[in-house]
């Protein structure tokens, strides 16, 4: 009997080679090699007409000159044209970061740190597609009791029955319960088997198949242990292919490592057609559901939602969350008006500026891009004269969202200037802009829908670009071309009165 042959696998990458090395020859990390055996085919390929005989024919000169004519292969007219309606989650957030809703046969993958609530959402998006189609919940980190024990905080199943001291008590769900339409079509399958997953989908045939998680799912033909990138990959592989033939929608859950990347290599993100991050901080209560891969929809949309005792509540206008009181505003802040894919947020900067103590002053930006910070920094002082390289920096994003693009620059340097002077700017005005190292205020992408966004919240007036044209919106458009502009026009020259000249009553020595 001939012996097994054997390669070695990074768990962290997926690269394989041949030998064992201390450090991955791909991605440089340290034991991370695993040793696999490798599986060999037991299909055999055809001498006749196969690769070989088609080679040896080829070198022989035996090819003959025949007509072109496909085998399998079809053109596009031969595709028979199928309309494809999306499915509605019953959550319109989701919908939006999946390109309009749930396309049948689809694999989603969706990725997140611990307890951020991934579990929570799918359960919560499974009983309502339960109410129009068929769900398969597969859990491999959970029993059934401890599922439903949480469905039932959730609202989606019954009411459950706890023995406490001899007394049953009822524990009381804070969501209406209607008993005919909770749980209508869902059922559970607590099982890691890959192959009882799979007879359980022949077999119940369900519309949807959730599986949580995909590291918890193991294929007994492979050594390696669960969550291996051995594992991970052929599990997927496999409920791909049958999701594609039987046009089953697979949702999956996949953990992520300590760099926030999804665990395995990343041959599983290309395998499925969309990728979702499931994003937060765990002292805040908002989550963001980020796309960045989506084969049937824009990528870079994002979804939020709130974590309430219900579970998972969606906000209709996220704005309110990234939007300070507008009516007792502070120094050193501005307002400006990102992109997240195709939606417009408002959100408010807060910038901090003070002497340094130091040789050299201190730079930190919450939410913003630290080197864009540190050009803007920069820009201020050859630009515009203010002397940051002997001041401590600090910006941040209110509700620690990160608002990374261009379109923010302005904005920053508002509120480091406005911090500087100790000054407020207009609470009614928005900023809009890019930073150019030479002073510029460069136009951006997007800018309708930003003045659309800004107009519907109130907003007065807005500073922007010069050159671009806009349409007639309710709103007021300042156009500028330099920095020093902008700062003009967003920060007032406010002068002094005699009541400002006299001193303080607590100022005042007895």
């Amino acid at each position: 009997m001939a012996k097994p042959k054997t390669f070695f696998t990074c768990n962290e990458c997926g690269a394989e080679s041949p030998q064992w090395f201390g450090k991955c020859p791909a991605c440089g990390t340290y034991n991370s090699l695993e040793e696999q055996i490798s599986i060999q085919s037991s299909v055999d390929v055809p001498s006749r007409g196969g690769v070989s005989s088609w080679q040896s024919a080829q070198s022989n000169g035996k090819s003959h000159s025949k007509p072109a004519k496909a085998r399998a292969s079809l053109t596009f007219d031969q595709i028979t044209d199928r309309q494809i309606a999306r499915w509605q989650s019953g959550y319109e957030e989701l919908d939006r970061v999946l390109g309009g809703g749930i396309v049948p046969g689809s694999m989603v993958l969706i990725g997140g740190d611990p307890g951020i609530g991934k579990s929570t959402l799918l359960l919560q998006v499974s009983n309502q597609l339960a109410q129009k189609y068929r769900i398969l919940y597969v859990t491999g980190e959970e029993s059934g009791q401890q599922v439903k024990l949480r469905a039932s905080r959730l609202g989606v199943s019954k009411p459950l029955s706890v023995v406490n001291e001899e007394e049953v008590t009822v524990v009381e769900t804070t969501l209406p319960i209607d008993p005919d339409s909770i749980g209508a079509d869902l059922y559970v399958l607590p099982e890691t088997d890959l192959e009882e997953i799979l007879r359980e989908i022949d077999s119940l045939k369900p519309n949807v198949a959730v599986i949580d998680s995909i590291q918890t799912v193991f294929f007994p033909a492979l050594t390696s242990a669960p969550g291996s990138v051995a594992q991970v990959r052929e599990c997927t592989a496999a409920l791909m292919k049958v999701a594609k033939h039987e046009d089953v929608t697979m949702l999956i859950v996949g953990h992520v490592t300590k760099e926030g990347a999804i665990a395995g290599p990343k041959v599983l993100e290309h395998l499925v057609d969309t990728v979702l991050y499931f994003e937060g901080d765990r002292f805040a209560s908002h989550r963001l559901l980020r796309t960045v891969k989506n084969r049937f929809g824009a990528t870079h949309e994002i979804g939020i939602f709130e974590m309430v005792a219900e579970g998972l509540r969606e906000v209709s206008n996220p704005s309110e969350l990234f939007l300070g009181n507008r009516d007792d505003p502070a120094p050193g802040t501005a307002i400006v008006v990102a992109c997240e894919g195709t939606r417009p947020i408002v959100v408010e900067l807060q910038a901090l500026v003070s002497p340094t103590s130091y040789p050299s002053p201190r730079r930190a930006g919450t939410g913003v891009d630290y080197n864009r910070l540190v050009q803007i920094l920069a820009v201020l002082e050859k630009r515009v004269g203010i002397p940051m390289s002997k001041l401590d920096s600090y910006v941040a994003s209110a509700g620690g969202l990160n608002v990374e693009e261009p379109a923010v620059d302005l904005g920053i340097a508002i509120a480091i200037v406005a911090s500087f002077r100790d000054r407020i700017v207009d609470p009614g005005t928005v900023l809009i802009g890019e930073v150019g190292l030479g002073g510029q205020v460069r136009s951006v992408s997007q800018m309708e829908l930003r003045l659309k966004e800004a107009a519907k919240l109130g907003f007065k007036r807005a500073i922007v670009p010069k050159g671009t044209k806009f349409p007639d919106l309710n709103i007021e458009i300042l156009q500028v071309s330099k920095v020093i502009d902008a700062i003009i026009a967003a920060i007032p020259h406010q002068e002094l009165t005699a009541d400002d000249l006299e001193p303080d009553e607590e100022d005042v020595t007895i």
